[in-house]
């Protein structure tokens, strides 16, 4: 007769990104707080481009981040009862070339997926999983636009 190993017995799953409620909250406020960083940084690699139409892609970018930006504001004030306060200790990078700059926004649209999906996990079920589920996705998307500039003007593809 073959044995099922009961259910009870068996050690609960919790996934290596897993959270709790209070770092993903801390998490969510120095998001907020690094970006006026990344703000400055977008705006100074507009300056750069060689087109205007690869601006235009880079303006969007950083209009969706400030969206994201108002929008983990709310979120924290809604699940804290506080508002996110105090300005990032980071130094502004300077932008030395076009394509150091869409490889360093490139980068941190991937690390920015890492980090919302540590805080997404810490999130309670319902309208601020979906929304941050939202936000996850526009850094994808914000990631394969840097991927394509790098790969045209790595190529000589201006459009």
């Amino acid at each position: 007769m073959n044995m099922i190993y009961p259910y009870w017995f068996r050690p609960q799953f919790v996934p290596v990104w897993a959270t709790s409620t209070q770092d993903a909250l801390e998490l969510m406020r120095t998001s907020v707080q690094g970006e006026r960083n990344d703000e400055l940084f977008y705006d100074e690699l507009i300056r750069l481009t060689p087109n205007q139409k690869q601006a235009g892609v880079i303006t969007s970018i950083r209009n969706d981040e400030r969206g994201h930006n108002q929008m983990f504001r709310q979120m924290y004030r809604e699940l804290t009862g506080h508002e996110v306060t105090g300005v990032s200790n980071e130094v502004p990078e300077h932008v030395h070339s076009y394509i150091a700059g869409l490889q360093k926004a490139f980068q941190g649209e991937l690390s920015a997926v890492e980090k919302y999906r540590k805080i997404w996990f810490g999130l309670p079920y319902g309208v601020y999983k979906d929304t941050l589920y939202g936000i996850i996705l526009d850094e994808q998307k914000h990631a394969a636009k840097y991927n394509n500039l790098l790969l045209q003007n790595l190529a000589g593809n201006q459009w």
